[in-house]
């Protein structure tokens, strides 16, 4: 089974189904799969960072309390399911206006590494987006992209798989293959 220093997950349609800017705790659950999965790559002592672009709060369609009482109820079930959850980083930017917090950017990655010392080379970025490809390859890491949220358009619509490491039909399938 492989070890990696951090594996950082997208959020929406990698851990939960992505119906659009999700404002209310009522309308987020994980997919089925997502804690078996999530726990499967514990057992070798694997952490795990949230990593989300959230322009729904730049838009004014999602208030910062909704969004904390979203990341609270996620950080209480990682923890209730001894999953090792170091961090969910979001950014707010619109996709006209982004910062470099703004995923493919990196901040969020390098304000992971800063605060948990991570060596990113050895770090795996799990996602459904081209945005989440581009980011973890360009920080040198291994990219898993799952068909889930956006995964089969963004896998049809990328010409050049180079941002690629692993293709799967969603987190679950993907964490097997690691394990094998």
């Amino acid at each position: 089974m492989k070890q990696y220093d951090c594996i950082f997950l997208d959020r929406d349609g990698t851990l939960n189904p992505d119906p659009g800017y999700i404002s209310d705790i009522s309308d987020y659950n994980f997919y089925e799969f997502a804690l078996p999965a999530l726990k499967l790559m514990s057992r070798n002592n694997n952490r795990f960072c949230i990593i989300t672009n959230q322009s729904g709060v730049s838009r004014g369609l999602i208030s910062i309390e909704s969004l904390n009482t979203i990341n609270n109820f996620i950080r209480k079930t990682f923890s209730e399911n001894s999953i090792s959850l170091l961090d969910i980083y979001m950014c707010f930017d619109h996709p006209d206006n982004a910062s470099n917090r703004r995923k493919p950017g990196l901040g969020m990655f390098l304000e992971a590494k800063k605060e948990y010392n991570l060596k990113l080379p050895n770090c795996l970025m799990v996602g459904d987006s081209i945005l989440d490809m581009k980011a973890g390859k360009n920080l040198g890491m291994e990219t898993m992209l799952v068909l889930t949220g956006e995964g089969e358009k963004t896998l049809k619509n990328l010409l050049d798989s180079k941002f690629i490491s692993y293709v799967a039909e969603d987190i679950y399938e993907g964490f097997k293959q690691l394990c094998h």
